[in-house]
Protein backbone atom coordinates (compact mmCIF):
# COMPACT_ATOMS: atom_id res chain seq x y z
CA UNK A 1 0.00 0.00 0.00
CA UNK A 2 0.84 3.43 -0.85
CA UNK A 3 2.29 5.31 1.92
CA UNK A 4 0.31 9.12 2.25
CA UNK A 5 2.87 10.74 4.39
CA UNK A 6 1.74 13.05 7.40
CA UNK A 7 2.86 16.21 6.37
CA UNK A 8 0.91 19.15 6.06
CA UNK A 9 2.08 19.46 2.11
CA UNK A 10 -0.74 18.08 -0.19
CA UNK A 11 0.06 14.81 -2.03
CA UNK A 12 -0.34 15.43 -5.74
CA UNK A 13 -2.03 13.17 -8.57
CA UNK A 14 -3.66 14.10 -12.09
CA UNK A 15 -6.88 11.88 -11.22
CA UNK A 16 -8.27 10.93 -7.96
CA UNK A 17 -10.21 8.15 -7.43
CA UNK A 18 -12.58 7.96 -4.02
CA UNK A 19 -13.42 3.92 -3.60
CA UNK A 20 -12.06 0.60 -4.21
CA UNK A 21 -15.21 -1.21 -4.94
CA UNK A 22 -16.32 -2.78 -8.74
CA UNK A 23 -16.66 1.56 -9.74
CA UNK A 24 -12.96 2.75 -8.52
CA UNK A 25 -10.94 -1.07 -9.93
CA UNK A 26 -12.41 -0.54 -13.13
CA UNK A 27 -11.82 3.56 -13.32
CA UNK A 28 -8.07 2.63 -11.91
CA UNK A 29 -8.04 -0.13 -14.76
CA UNK A 30 -9.36 1.99 -17.64
CA UNK A 31 -6.79 5.17 -16.67
CA UNK A 32 -4.01 2.86 -16.81
CA UNK A 33 -5.05 0.94 -20.13
CA UNK A 34 -5.92 4.23 -21.87
CA UNK A 35 -3.70 6.69 -20.22
CA UNK A 36 -0.92 5.11 -18.87
CA UNK A 37 1.28 7.89 -17.94
CA UNK A 38 -1.32 9.80 -15.81
CA UNK A 39 -0.64 9.39 -11.95
CA UNK A 40 -3.56 8.59 -9.70
CA UNK A 41 -4.63 7.63 -6.22
CA UNK A 42 -7.75 5.28 -5.16
CA UNK A 43 -8.55 6.58 -1.53
CA UNK A 44 -11.22 3.92 0.27
CA UNK A 45 -12.34 4.49 3.53
CA UNK A 46 -12.30 1.39 5.08
CA UNK A 47 -9.20 -1.29 5.33
CA UNK A 48 -10.34 -3.59 2.47
CA UNK A 49 -10.64 -3.78 -1.40
CA UNK A 50 -14.49 -4.64 -2.54
CA UNK A 51 -16.75 -2.39 -1.58
CA UNK A 52 -20.51 -3.42 -1.24
CA UNK A 53 -18.91 -7.01 -1.55
CA UNK A 54 -16.75 -6.69 1.31
CA UNK A 55 -19.09 -4.66 3.97
CA UNK A 56 -22.40 -7.39 3.49
CA UNK A 57 -21.16 -11.07 5.23
CA UNK A 58 -24.68 -12.14 5.99
CA UNK A 59 -25.57 -15.89 4.83
CA UNK A 60 -26.11 -16.36 1.35
CA UNK A 61 -24.79 -12.66 0.42
CA UNK A 62 -24.88 -12.87 -3.46
CA UNK A 63 -25.23 -10.76 -6.77
CA UNK A 64 -28.59 -10.77 -8.32
CA UNK A 65 -26.87 -9.74 -11.70
CA UNK A 66 -24.95 -12.27 -13.60
CA UNK A 67 -21.18 -12.37 -13.13
CA UNK A 68 -21.11 -11.96 -17.08
CA UNK A 69 -22.19 -8.64 -16.93
CA UNK A 70 -21.31 -7.78 -13.50
CA UNK A 71 -17.49 -8.46 -13.84
CA UNK A 72 -15.21 -6.30 -15.98
CA UNK A 73 -14.86 -6.71 -19.94
CA UNK A 74 -11.39 -6.27 -19.46
CA UNK A 75 -11.16 -9.12 -17.35
CA UNK A 76 -14.47 -11.55 -18.18
CA UNK A 77 -15.77 -13.98 -15.96
CA UNK A 78 -15.17 -17.15 -17.25
CA UNK A 79 -16.41 -19.79 -14.34
CA UNK A 80 -19.41 -21.75 -15.68
CA UNK A 81 -21.63 -20.44 -12.20
CA UNK A 82 -22.95 -17.02 -13.68
CA UNK A 83 -24.77 -15.82 -10.14
CA UNK A 84 -22.33 -16.31 -7.36
CA UNK A 85 -21.81 -15.46 -3.57
CA UNK A 86 -20.11 -12.40 -2.26
CA UNK A 87 -16.84 -14.15 -1.31
CA UNK A 88 -16.68 -15.00 -4.76
CA UNK A 89 -17.23 -11.13 -6.05
CA UNK A 90 -14.71 -9.86 -3.27
CA UNK A 91 -12.20 -12.14 -4.59
CA UNK A 92 -12.75 -11.66 -8.23
CA UNK A 93 -12.58 -7.98 -7.51
CA UNK A 94 -9.32 -8.60 -5.24
CA UNK A 95 -7.22 -10.51 -7.97
CA UNK A 96 -8.07 -7.86 -10.47
CA UNK A 97 -6.41 -5.16 -8.75
CA UNK A 98 -3.60 -7.34 -8.15
CA UNK A 99 -3.03 -8.33 -11.16
CA UNK A 100 -3.68 -4.64 -12.88
CA UNK A 101 -1.20 -3.30 -10.07
CA UNK A 102 -3.89 -1.36 -8.93
CA UNK A 103 -3.72 -2.33 -4.88
CA UNK A 104 -0.25 -0.62 -5.19
CA UNK A 105 -2.45 2.44 -5.60
CA UNK A 106 -4.58 1.90 -3.11
CA UNK A 107 -4.31 4.09 -0.06
CA UNK A 108 -6.32 2.51 2.82
CA UNK A 109 -8.15 3.80 6.11
CA UNK A 110 -8.27 7.22 3.77
CA UNK A 111 -11.50 8.66 4.52
CA UNK A 112 -12.52 11.48 2.19
CA UNK A 113 -14.15 14.22 4.33
CA UNK A 114 -14.45 17.37 2.29
CA UNK A 115 -13.33 18.04 -1.50
CA UNK A 116 -12.78 21.80 -2.47
CA UNK A 117 -12.88 22.67 -5.90
CA UNK A 118 -10.51 26.16 -7.04
CA UNK A 119 -11.62 27.47 -9.70
CA UNK A 120 -8.44 30.13 -10.12
CA UNK A 121 -5.86 26.72 -9.70
CA UNK A 122 -8.21 24.35 -11.74
CA UNK A 123 -7.96 22.03 -8.90
CA UNK A 124 -9.78 19.65 -6.23
CA UNK A 125 -8.11 19.58 -2.87
CA UNK A 126 -9.06 16.66 -0.54
CA UNK A 127 -9.22 16.52 2.91
CA UNK A 128 -8.61 13.10 4.25
CA UNK A 129 -9.07 11.16 7.61
CA UNK A 130 -6.18 8.83 7.42
CA UNK A 131 -4.85 6.81 10.77
CA UNK A 132 -1.74 9.00 10.73
CA UNK A 133 -3.88 12.11 11.05
CA UNK A 134 -5.51 14.71 8.58
CA UNK A 135 -3.62 14.64 5.68
CA UNK A 136 -4.58 16.87 1.97
CA UNK A 137 -4.55 15.55 -1.50
CA UNK A 138 -4.82 17.55 -4.84
CA UNK A 139 -5.70 16.80 -8.21
CA UNK A 140 -7.35 18.62 -11.59
CA UNK A 141 -9.77 15.72 -11.64
CA UNK A 142 -11.78 13.92 -8.78
CA UNK A 143 -13.78 10.63 -9.96
CA UNK A 144 -16.28 9.41 -6.89
CA UNK A 145 -16.61 5.37 -7.08
CA UNK A 146 -18.22 5.76 -3.95
CA UNK A 147 -21.44 3.77 -4.19
CA UNK A 148 -24.57 5.65 -3.49
CA UNK A 149 -25.84 4.25 0.13
CA UNK A 150 -24.93 4.87 3.50
CA UNK A 151 -22.10 1.60 4.89
CA UNK A 152 -22.05 3.04 8.56
CA UNK A 153 -25.96 2.05 8.89
CA UNK A 154 -28.92 0.72 7.16
CA UNK A 155 -32.45 1.71 6.58
CA UNK A 156 -34.09 0.44 10.04
CA UNK A 157 -37.72 1.34 11.04
CA UNK A 158 -38.44 0.91 14.77
CA UNK A 159 -41.92 -0.88 15.99
CA UNK A 160 -43.48 -0.32 19.63
CA UNK A 161 -42.40 -3.37 21.89
CA UNK A 162 -38.74 -4.26 20.59
CA UNK A 163 -37.54 -3.67 24.11
CA UNK A 164 -39.55 -6.32 25.35
CA UNK A 165 -38.49 -8.86 22.93
CA UNK A 166 -35.97 -11.43 24.15
CA UNK A 167 -34.48 -12.42 21.41
CA UNK A 168 -31.55 -10.50 19.10
CA UNK A 169 -32.78 -8.06 16.51
CA UNK A 170 -30.21 -7.93 13.37
CA UNK A 171 -29.74 -5.83 10.44
CA UNK A 172 -27.92 -7.82 7.39
CA UNK A 173 -25.33 -4.76 6.95
CA UNK A 174 -24.34 -4.80 10.64
CA UNK A 175 -24.30 -9.09 10.76
CA UNK A 176 -22.00 -10.47 13.28
CA UNK A 177 -19.58 -12.47 12.43
CA UNK A 178 -20.19 -14.73 15.56
CA UNK A 179 -23.92 -15.06 15.22
CA UNK A 180 -25.87 -18.35 15.31
CA UNK A 181 -28.77 -19.40 14.30
CA UNK A 182 -29.35 -23.31 14.05
CA UNK A 183 -32.26 -24.75 15.40
CA UNK A 184 -33.75 -21.08 16.01
CA UNK A 185 -36.76 -19.49 14.55
CA UNK A 186 -36.38 -16.94 12.33
CA UNK A 187 -38.62 -13.94 11.17
CA UNK A 188 -36.63 -11.82 8.26
CA UNK A 189 -38.81 -8.88 7.78
CA UNK A 190 -38.78 -7.63 4.42
CA UNK A 191 -39.26 -8.45 0.85
CA UNK A 192 -36.07 -7.01 -1.34
CA UNK A 193 -33.04 -8.96 -2.62
CA UNK A 194 -31.48 -9.04 0.80
CA UNK A 195 -34.50 -10.87 2.05
CA UNK A 196 -35.02 -13.91 -0.68
CA UNK A 197 -31.03 -14.59 -0.35
CA UNK A 198 -31.37 -14.40 3.59
CA UNK A 199 -34.14 -17.15 3.98
CA UNK A 200 -33.37 -19.69 1.86
CA UNK A 201 -29.84 -19.77 3.17
CA UNK A 202 -30.94 -19.19 6.84
CA UNK A 203 -33.48 -22.04 6.36
CA UNK A 204 -30.62 -25.01 5.90
CA UNK A 205 -29.96 -24.96 9.65
CA UNK A 206 -32.77 -22.61 11.55
CA UNK A 207 -35.68 -24.41 12.60
CA UNK A 208 -37.94 -22.60 10.72
CA UNK A 209 -37.66 -18.78 8.39
CA UNK A 210 -40.58 -16.30 7.91
CA UNK A 211 -40.34 -14.18 5.59
CA UNK A 212 -42.63 -11.08 6.64
CA UNK A 213 -43.34 -8.86 4.24
CA UNK A 214 -46.09 -5.88 4.15
CA UNK A 215 -46.61 -6.28 0.58
CA UNK A 216 -44.84 -8.83 -2.06
CA UNK A 217 -42.20 -8.55 -4.79
CA UNK A 218 -41.90 -9.72 -8.06
CA UNK A 219 -39.69 -12.70 -7.55
CA UNK A 220 -38.04 -14.75 -10.82
CA UNK A 221 -36.06 -17.85 -10.84
CA UNK A 222 -33.23 -18.25 -12.65
CA UNK A 223 -30.46 -20.76 -12.93
CA UNK A 224 -27.04 -19.81 -11.45
CA UNK A 225 -24.93 -21.71 -14.06
CA UNK A 226 -24.98 -20.74 -17.77
CA UNK A 227 -23.99 -23.31 -19.36
CA UNK A 228 -24.30 -21.52 -23.25
CA UNK A 229 -21.28 -19.17 -22.37
CA UNK A 230 -18.96 -21.94 -22.23
CA UNK A 231 -20.10 -22.05 -25.90
CA UNK A 232 -20.20 -18.60 -26.91
CA UNK A 233 -17.51 -17.13 -24.81
CA UNK A 234 -17.71 -14.45 -22.04
CA UNK A 235 -18.00 -11.79 -24.61
CA UNK A 236 -20.50 -13.28 -26.16
CA UNK A 237 -22.29 -14.53 -23.08
CA UNK A 238 -21.85 -10.78 -22.27
CA UNK A 239 -24.04 -9.59 -25.25
CA UNK A 240 -26.55 -12.49 -24.59
CA UNK A 241 -26.92 -11.51 -20.97
CA UNK A 242 -27.23 -7.50 -22.08
CA UNK A 243 -29.80 -8.10 -24.68
CA UNK A 244 -31.62 -10.09 -22.91
CA UNK A 245 -32.09 -7.97 -19.71
CA UNK A 246 -33.20 -4.86 -22.05
CA UNK A 247 -35.63 -6.99 -24.16
CA UNK A 248 -37.33 -7.98 -20.98
CA UNK A 249 -37.80 -4.38 -19.40
CA UNK A 250 -38.57 -3.11 -23.01
CA UNK A 251 -41.51 -5.73 -22.65
CA UNK A 252 -42.34 -5.25 -19.58
CA UNK A 253 -42.91 -1.08 -20.22
CA UNK A 254 -44.78 -1.76 -22.73
CA UNK A 255 -46.99 -5.21 -22.03
CA UNK A 256 -46.95 -4.43 -17.89
CA UNK A 257 -50.06 -6.67 -17.27
CA UNK A 258 -49.11 -9.33 -19.80
CA UNK A 259 -45.54 -9.68 -17.89
CA UNK A 260 -47.20 -9.24 -15.22
CA UNK A 261 -49.27 -12.20 -15.66
CA UNK A 262 -46.19 -14.21 -16.58
CA UNK A 263 -44.18 -13.64 -13.55
CA UNK A 264 -47.10 -14.75 -10.90
CA UNK A 265 -47.69 -18.21 -13.49
CA UNK A 266 -44.18 -18.82 -12.81
CA UNK A 267 -44.10 -18.25 -9.46
CA UNK A 268 -47.04 -20.50 -9.03
CA UNK A 269 -45.39 -23.40 -11.27
CA UNK A 270 -42.64 -23.30 -8.61
CA UNK A 271 -44.72 -23.43 -5.31
CA UNK A 272 -47.01 -25.93 -4.13
CA UNK A 273 -50.24 -26.71 -5.13
CA UNK A 274 -52.52 -24.41 -3.53
CA UNK A 275 -50.48 -21.97 -2.37
CA UNK A 276 -52.15 -18.64 -2.15
CA UNK A 277 -49.76 -16.93 -4.95
CA UNK A 278 -51.95 -13.94 -5.21
CA UNK A 279 -51.58 -13.02 -2.07
CA UNK A 280 -47.55 -13.46 -1.71
CA UNK A 281 -46.27 -12.84 -4.99
CA UNK A 282 -48.94 -10.67 -6.70
CA UNK A 283 -47.44 -7.23 -6.09
CA UNK A 284 -49.47 -3.75 -6.67
CA UNK A 285 -47.11 -2.10 -8.87
CA UNK A 286 -46.09 -3.08 -12.41
CA UNK A 287 -42.88 -4.84 -13.47
CA UNK A 288 -39.78 -3.06 -13.20
CA UNK A 289 -41.38 -0.12 -11.57
CA UNK A 290 -39.10 -1.54 -8.82
CA UNK A 291 -36.07 -4.07 -9.02
CA UNK A 292 -37.04 -7.74 -9.60
CA UNK A 293 -35.45 -10.22 -7.17
CA UNK A 294 -33.73 -13.20 -8.92
CA UNK A 295 -33.41 -16.54 -6.80
CA UNK A 296 -30.89 -18.59 -8.17
CA UNK A 297 -32.15 -22.34 -9.05
CA UNK A 298 -35.23 -21.20 -7.44
CA UNK A 299 -34.06 -21.89 -3.95
CA UNK A 300 -36.40 -19.62 -2.30
CA UNK A 301 -39.34 -21.30 -3.73
CA UNK A 302 -37.72 -24.93 -2.85
CA UNK A 303 -37.67 -23.75 0.74
CA UNK A 304 -41.46 -22.97 1.00
CA UNK A 305 -41.78 -26.12 -0.64
CA UNK A 306 -39.97 -28.11 1.18
CA UNK A 307 -41.32 -26.07 4.28
CA UNK A 308 -38.21 -24.91 5.86
CA UNK A 309 -39.66 -21.51 5.34
CA UNK A 310 -42.62 -19.63 4.97
CA UNK A 311 -44.13 -15.86 3.88
CA UNK A 312 -46.34 -14.01 5.62
CA UNK A 313 -48.13 -11.26 4.00
CA UNK A 314 -49.26 -8.78 6.45
CA UNK A 315 -48.06 -5.69 8.85
CA UNK A 316 -46.60 -5.48 12.24
CA UNK A 317 -48.85 -4.21 15.35
CA UNK A 318 -45.67 -4.58 17.72
CA UNK A 319 -42.76 -6.46 19.04
CA UNK A 320 -43.66 -9.11 22.13
CA UNK A 321 -41.39 -11.01 24.20
CA UNK A 322 -41.30 -14.30 22.17
CA UNK A 323 -42.07 -12.36 18.89
CA UNK A 324 -44.17 -10.42 16.83
CA UNK A 325 -47.51 -9.68 17.20
CA UNK A 326 -48.80 -8.24 13.43
CA UNK A 327 -52.02 -6.05 12.77
CA UNK A 328 -54.31 -9.28 12.10
CA UNK A 329 -53.95 -10.42 15.67
CA UNK A 330 -51.38 -13.34 14.40
CA UNK A 331 -48.49 -13.90 16.78
CA UNK A 332 -45.34 -15.13 15.13
CA UNK A 333 -42.79 -16.92 17.06
CA UNK A 334 -39.11 -15.67 17.26
CA UNK A 335 -35.97 -16.16 18.63
CA UNK A 336 -34.37 -14.00 16.25
CA UNK A 337 -35.47 -10.97 13.91
CA UNK A 338 -33.64 -9.39 10.70
CA UNK A 339 -34.73 -6.38 9.33
CA UNK A 340 -33.94 -7.23 5.91
CA UNK A 341 -35.41 -3.26 5.54
CA UNK A 342 -33.24 -1.75 2.88
CA UNK A 343 -30.47 0.86 2.60
CA UNK A 344 -29.41 4.80 3.17
CA UNK A 345 -29.13 6.42 -0.54
CA UNK A 346 -26.02 8.67 -0.10
CA UNK A 347 -24.68 10.46 -3.08
CA UNK A 348 -20.41 11.41 -2.87
CA UNK A 349 -20.06 9.25 -0.32
CA UNK A 350 -20.85 11.24 2.34
CA UNK A 351 -18.33 13.78 1.44
CA UNK A 352 -18.65 17.39 1.52
CA UNK A 353 -18.47 19.17 -2.10
CA UNK A 354 -17.93 22.56 -2.65
CA UNK A 355 -17.21 24.73 -5.51
CA UNK A 356 -15.67 28.17 -5.16
CA UNK A 357 -16.11 28.34 -1.28
CA UNK A 358 -19.55 27.39 -2.31
CA UNK A 359 -21.89 23.85 -0.76
CA UNK A 360 -22.63 21.56 -4.09
CA UNK A 361 -26.49 20.19 -3.48
CA UNK A 362 -27.01 17.38 -5.87
CA UNK A 363 -30.58 17.48 -5.30
CA UNK A 364 -30.30 21.54 -6.97
CA UNK A 365 -28.73 19.97 -10.09
CA UNK A 366 -29.05 18.46 -13.04
CA UNK A 367 -27.43 14.77 -14.13
CA UNK A 368 -24.87 15.51 -17.15
CA UNK A 369 -24.90 11.91 -19.16
CA UNK A 370 -25.42 10.23 -15.72
CA UNK A 371 -22.14 11.25 -14.43
CA UNK A 372 -21.65 14.66 -13.92
CA UNK A 373 -23.66 17.47 -12.32
CA UNK A 374 -24.36 20.61 -13.87
CA UNK A 375 -22.07 23.71 -12.50
CA UNK A 376 -19.18 21.19 -11.30
CA UNK A 377 -15.84 21.00 -12.96
CA UNK A 378 -14.10 18.20 -13.64
CA UNK A 379 -15.81 16.08 -11.44
CA UNK A 380 -17.11 11.83 -12.49
CA UNK A 381 -19.76 10.11 -10.39
CA UNK A 382 -19.92 6.99 -11.48
CA UNK A 383 -23.35 5.73 -11.06
CA UNK A 384 -24.65 2.48 -12.49
CA UNK A 385 -28.07 0.87 -14.37
CA UNK A 386 -30.93 0.51 -11.78
CA UNK A 387 -32.38 -2.05 -14.40
CA UNK A 388 -29.07 -4.46 -15.23
CA UNK A 389 -25.62 -4.66 -14.13
CA UNK A 390 -24.23 -1.86 -11.55
CA UNK A 391 -20.32 -2.37 -13.76
CA UNK A 392 -22.46 -1.71 -17.11
CA UNK A 393 -22.70 1.74 -16.76
CA UNK A 394 -19.97 2.44 -14.34
CA UNK A 395 -17.11 0.83 -16.79
CA UNK A 396 -18.64 3.28 -19.63
CA UNK A 397 -18.23 6.13 -17.36
CA UNK A 398 -14.87 5.28 -16.61
CA UNK A 399 -14.19 4.72 -20.98
CA UNK A 400 -15.90 8.21 -21.30
CA UNK A 401 -13.77 9.81 -18.90
CA UNK A 402 -10.96 8.97 -20.53
CA UNK A 403 -12.21 10.18 -23.47
CA UNK A 404 -12.96 13.47 -21.99
CA UNK A 405 -9.12 13.70 -21.05
CA UNK A 406 -7.32 12.00 -23.90
CA UNK A 407 -9.37 14.58 -25.90
CA UNK A 408 -8.23 18.04 -23.04
CA UNK A 409 -4.95 17.07 -23.13
CA UNK A 410 -4.41 17.14 -26.77
CA UNK A 411 -6.04 20.41 -26.74
CA UNK A 412 -4.69 21.74 -23.61
CA UNK A 413 -8.12 22.35 -21.61
CA UNK A 414 -8.09 22.39 -18.43
CA UNK A 415 -11.17 22.59 -17.72
CA UNK A 416 -14.78 20.55 -18.34
CA UNK A 417 -18.41 21.40 -16.74
CA UNK A 418 -21.86 20.90 -17.83
CA UNK A 419 -23.93 24.06 -18.48
CA UNK A 420 -27.44 23.89 -18.47
CA UNK A 421 -29.47 26.02 -21.43
CA UNK A 422 -31.18 29.10 -21.01
CA UNK A 423 -33.89 28.04 -19.82
CA UNK A 424 -33.28 25.12 -18.20
CA UNK A 425 -34.53 21.49 -19.07
CA UNK A 426 -38.02 20.34 -17.63
CA UNK A 427 -36.64 18.96 -13.82
CA UNK A 428 -37.87 15.30 -14.18
CA UNK A 429 -36.43 12.05 -11.31
CA UNK A 430 -33.11 10.70 -11.79
CA UNK A 431 -34.38 7.39 -10.81
CA UNK A 432 -37.95 6.20 -12.15
CA UNK A 433 -37.60 3.85 -9.45
CA UNK A 434 -40.61 3.38 -6.65
CA UNK A 435 -38.73 1.17 -4.19
CA UNK A 436 -37.98 2.31 -0.56
CA UNK A 437 -34.47 3.74 -0.41
CA UNK A 438 -35.51 5.65 -3.93
CA UNK A 439 -38.37 7.40 -2.79
CA UNK A 440 -36.83 7.84 0.51
CA UNK A 441 -33.99 9.83 -1.28
CA UNK A 442 -35.92 11.54 -4.23
CA UNK A 443 -35.11 14.88 -2.21
CA UNK A 444 -30.81 13.65 -2.19
CA UNK A 445 -30.76 13.17 -5.91
CA UNK A 446 -30.19 15.77 -8.75
CA UNK A 447 -32.85 15.80 -11.85
CA UNK A 448 -32.71 14.43 -15.34
CA UNK A 449 -34.24 16.33 -18.34
CA UNK A 450 -36.54 14.93 -21.22
CA UNK A 451 -33.72 15.05 -23.68
CA UNK A 452 -29.93 14.53 -23.72
CA UNK A 453 -27.67 14.84 -22.81
CA UNK A 454 -29.26 15.58 -19.31
CA UNK A 455 -31.78 12.35 -20.17
CA UNK A 456 -30.24 9.55 -17.62
CA UNK A 457 -30.54 6.30 -20.21
CA UNK A 458 -30.91 2.95 -18.51
CA UNK A 459 -29.90 1.92 -21.78
CA UNK A 460 -26.65 -0.19 -22.26
CA UNK A 461 -26.65 0.08 -26.02
CA UNK A 462 -27.73 3.72 -26.12
CA UNK A 463 -24.89 5.08 -23.62
CA UNK A 464 -22.71 1.85 -25.55
CA UNK A 465 -23.06 4.49 -28.57
CA UNK A 466 -23.28 7.54 -27.04
CA UNK A 467 -20.66 7.46 -24.69
CA UNK A 468 -18.46 5.80 -26.77
CA UNK A 469 -18.56 7.53 -30.29
CA UNK A 470 -20.86 10.64 -29.32
CA UNK A 471 -18.77 14.35 -29.52
CA UNK A 472 -17.25 15.90 -26.31
CA UNK A 473 -17.54 19.07 -27.46
CA UNK A 474 -21.37 18.64 -27.46
CA UNK A 475 -22.22 22.20 -26.80
CA UNK A 476 -23.18 21.65 -23.62
CA UNK A 477 -19.97 20.52 -21.85
CA UNK A 478 -17.50 23.93 -21.42
CA UNK A 479 -14.11 23.27 -21.98
CA UNK A 480 -11.94 26.10 -20.97
CA UNK A 481 -8.03 26.54 -20.76
CA UNK A 482 -6.80 27.35 -17.29
CA UNK A 483 -7.68 31.35 -16.82
CA UNK A 484 -9.65 31.16 -19.34
CA UNK A 485 -13.51 32.70 -18.63
CA UNK A 486 -15.56 29.96 -21.40
CA UNK A 487 -14.79 28.39 -24.62
CA UNK A 488 -16.53 25.39 -26.84
CA UNK A 489 -13.84 24.00 -29.05
CA UNK A 490 -10.83 26.10 -30.56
Amino acid sequence: MADAGTSAEAKHFDVLIVGAGLSGIDAGWRLQEKLPHKSYAVLEGRETIGGTWDLFRYPGVRSDSDMHTLGFPFRPWRAEKAIVEGPAIRAYIEETAREGGIDRRILFSHRVVRAAWSSAEALWTLEVETPAGPARFTAPFLYLGSGYYRYEQGYRPEWPGEAEFRGRIVHPQHWPEDLEFAGKRVVVIGSGATAVTLVPAMAERAAQVTMLQRSPTYIVARPSRDRLARRIGPGLARLKNVLLGLFFFNLARRRPERVRTKLIDLAREALPEGYDVERHFAPRYDPWDQRLCLVPDGDLFEAIGTGRASIVTDEIDRFTADGIQLKSGEVLPADMVVTATGLVMRLFGGIAIEVDGAPVNAAGRFAYKGMMLDGVPNMLLAFGYTNASWTLKCDLTARWFCRLLRHMERRRFAVAVPRLPDPPPERRPMLDFTSGYVTRAAALLPAQGPEAPWRVHQNYLKDLVALGFGRIDDGTLELRREGAQATGSP
